[in-house]
């Protein structure tokens, strides 16, 4: 019988005392709280607290349990006098219960109060007494005593009303809420302020009597007033909250945010949100990474907005299209194939590729641009034949091997209008990509020349965490340090905003790597920086897709960006990996390896940059003696021709380049009577390719517009014949063009020189 009673007193508490829903509460780094969301219940119910402050429990203990730590679960003195005193009154007008006892009432949801159930209780509070320490038994009622409306436990209640961390209550505010559990309904801030004040300074009293506190405490506790009115929770991260609610509901989740910068980064955003809204732009999102622990430092996902502008969408995680903001990746994985150097002239002409026809933002070509400038100046002519150039299937399993997960479609699906945001892309990715390659470059140093397998990792939010980079690995798994570099020193030279262009000449700025991207509509505006220890990204635009006038990159993000930047710590920039770069004569016109004949320095590029094709645009001719003329064996001794080396570029090219670079000199004409061997010198401007498809739109009248064909010749005074089906159209002179309003169908377009050198054209009319 002894067993059976043993074994059954041993089962009679159950394992999970309290299974009452929780709110979802979030902290910052330093444990200030952020924000929290109601239990299902409706009530203010915080999960269990770890521990109590010593005030609060000197508090509680002398208000509700003064042999608290002295008794095993109940208090036979106690539970006799409210006998007695019950019974003289015929009614219950006194508690007997100790706190243990009342943590098992309360886990019992307050049933009737019975003789039975104080039987019961009584019973389950000893068992209680050997399963838990006094602290932890303070702890658990802390947690679940009432403290008036659908406040339940002391965090929220501290917040509630007060505004503070329990951590952080007075002596005066600890006794408030000590008093409450016993009498709830006298917190009604406005109400009952005499009855409730009346409670704590008896209490207050009574620890002084006690000497838990001294004299001058007590004075001063007695002036504080109490609360008037509830006060709201912190709401500094609400759409980060949300985030937390999805993935950790009812839970406590002490989150890697920096509550500081949190602050300050809102106040940024609400004073751009003003801004913003007077071009009819209602919405924003930023996110703030720490690189070396890739962990979430600032978190908004929306500017403070309201309910008409879609002020519930989480910014950080919505997918957009990425603009111009996946040039850097391609240029970097361009530099780590060897297929293109950094200062490597690019072609910017007029393209058309299977009937995409990309512009650039300005509609003016280069003709041709270095490459780490044609990314900062993010020039769209020169990505796409890069892109076109590099592959495309290509380009798209390097996004697969990111994990970008909104570009979850095809190359085809995509075609070459994937770099100029043909796909869409959340903030959290762009940062996450971004903070990736910082990470390479860092780590590359710090493990003797080695890489993370896991350098793309997404970020942690949950401060305790740490990010698991994988093991370390001798070859990258998608980008070297060297090119990782170079994209990143390439990015400091963007172009910042008009009120930052002088930042190179103060000490206290900071070189930031950092690209922009403008979606087409001007529906998307986002800036992107990263340093050595830092990723600031911003998005901005409207969260319903409507695109306004001006919102660009450069105009609505980027000083958003650089905004956050100045609350940061400036760091020093990356050191270059040496070990992963090679230093080679570069030619100083093309950027191309360069030959015996070229200008050229030293420069330091990928280690596969060797695989590069030598410059294309250097070679040397011969010159008559007064250097004016071009020669050849045919026309003039070799004993006078002056050998020269000259930079020239194919004619469609030239024709851009020299209206951009006045110094670019055309190749001097061949001396009478030379044979000139050359047959470039005819170019077209457009169509560009030999085979083109044309559809030509109908004006008002129904008529169908003529087709401007456009050509250029490397001797500006040269006149051009123009035929259409072997039928001759026209002659001109300096401007080489030509209207001309074809049939359906195949035809063939043909221009020739007063010396008989001709170009061709096949285009398809429908």
């Amino acid at each position: 019988m002894t067993v059976l009673v043993s074994v059954g007193y041993y089962f009679s508490l159950p394992n999970q005392l309290f299974e009452a829903p929780k709110s979802t509460v979030v902290t910052s780094s330093n444990g200030q709280l952020l924000g929290a969301v109601i239990a299902d219940d409706g009530q203010w119910r915080f999960p269990e607290m770890d521990s109590v402050s010593s005030k609060f429990k000197h508090c509680i203990v002398e208000f509700e349990d003064g042999y608290f730590y002295k008794h095993f679960g109940f208090n036979p003195i106690s539970i006799a006098k409210a006998f007695w005193t019950n019974r003289k009154a015929k009614k219950i007008v006194r508690g007997g219960s100790t706190i243990t006892q009342q943590v098992i009432r309360l886990s019992r949801k307050l049933k009737k109060r019975t003789y039975y159930e104080k039987l019961v209780e009584l019973i389950l509070a000893t068992r209680l007494e050997f399963r838990y320490s006094k602290d932890k038994i303070l702890s658990l009622y802390a947690s679940y005593a009432p403290f008036g409306g659908n406040v339940v436990g002391l965090e929220m209640a501290a917040w509630r009303y007060f505004g503070l961390h329990p951590n952080d209550l007075s002596w005066a505010e600890n006794a408030t809420l000590a008093v409450l559990p016993n009498a709830p309904s006298l917190i009604y801030p406005g109400k009952n302020q005499v009855k409730l004040k009346k409670k704590r300074d008896k209490l207050l009293e009574k620890l002084y009597h006690k000497q838990i506190i001294d004299s001058l405490t007590y004075i001063l506790a007695l002036e504080e007033s109490l609360p008037l009115k509830p006060h709201k929770l912190p709401s500094a991260a609400p759409h980060f909250i949300q985030k937390m609610l999805k993935k950790h509901k009812g839970a406590y989740i002490e989150s890697s945010i920096d509550e500081y910068l949190q602050q300050k980064v809102n106040s940024i955003a609400k004073r751009h949100y003003n801004s913003l809204k007077q071009n009819e732009v209602y919405n924003l999102g930023i996110l703030v990474l720490d690189v070396k622990t890739k962990k979430v430092l600032s978190y908004v996902g929306n500017s403070p907005t309201d309910n008409q502008h879609q002020k519930d969408v989480d910014n950080v995680v919505a997918p957009r299209s990425t603009g111009s903001t996946l040039k850097p990746f391609l240029y970097a994985h361009m530099l780590q194939s060897g297929e293109l150097l950094p200062t490597q002239l690019v072609k910017d002409i007029p393209t058309h590729i299977a009937g995409y026809v990309p512009k650039n933002f300005h509609l003016s070509y280069d003709g041709a641009v270095p490459a780490d400038e044609a990314l900062t100046r993010s020039l769209n002519i020169p990505a796409v034949r890069m892109l076109q150039e590099y592959g495309l299937e290509k380009f798209r399993q390097d996004l697969r091997d990111y994990k970008v997960h909104n570009i979850n479609k095809s190359a085809d699906h995509y075609g070459l209008s994937l770099i100029l945001g043909g796909a869409e892309i959340s903030l959290w990715d762009l940062c996450r990509l971004m903070a990736g390659y910082s990470g390479t470059v860092n780590h590359y140093k710090d493990l003797d020349h080695k890489y993370y397998s896991d350098e793309f990792v997404d970020p942690s939010y949950i401060q305790a965490e740490k990010v698991k980079l994988g093991k370390s690995i001798l070859q990258s798994k998608i980008i070297d340090a060297g090119s990782a570099f170079l994209t990143l020193d390439a990015l400091t030279n963007v172009n910042r905003p008009q009120i930052d262009q002088a930042w190179r000449f103060y000490e206290s700025s900071q070189k930031i790597a950092w690209k922009t991207g403008t979606s087409f509509g001007n529906k998307d505006a986002w800036a992107i920086g990263v340093t050595p220890k830092y990723v600031v990204g911003v998005w901005v635009g409207n969260s319903d897709g409507e695109g306004r006038p001006d919102v660009t990159g450069l105009q609505s993000a980027a000083p958003l960006m650089f905004d956050v930047f100045d609350v940061l710590p400036k760091v020093q920039w990356f050191e270059a990996p040496v070990q992963d770069l090679r230093e080679e004569r570069i030619c100083e016109i093309s950027g191309h390896l360069a030959l015996p004949i070229c200008p050229s320095a030293f420069k330091k590029i990928p280690s596969n940059g060797l695989r590069n094709n030598p410059c294309p645009y250097h070679k040397e001719i011969f010159l008559d003696p007064n250097g004016a003329y071009r020669v050849n064996s045919n026309c003039e001794s070799t004993a006078y021709m002056l050998k020269k080396t000259w930079f020239t570029l194919p004619p469609l090219v030239a024709y851009y380049y020299q209206q951009k670079n006045s110094d670019y000199q055309k190749l001097p004409d061949f001396k009478e009577g030379c044979l000139n061997l050359e047959n470039t010198l005819i170019d077209f401007l457009y169509p560009v390719k030999f085979k083109t498809k044309i559809s030509l739109t109908k004006g008002a009248d129904g008529a169908r517009n003529p087709l401007v064909i456009k050509a250029t010749h490397r001797k500006p005074e040269a006149n051009l014949y123009w035929y259409l089906d072997e039928v001759f159209l026209l002659k001109t002179t300096e401007l080489h063009e030509a209207s001309i309003t074809p049939s359906i169908g195949k035809h063939i377009i043909m221009v020739i020189d007063d010396f008989g050198n001709e170009a061709k054209r096949i285009i398809e009319v429908y």
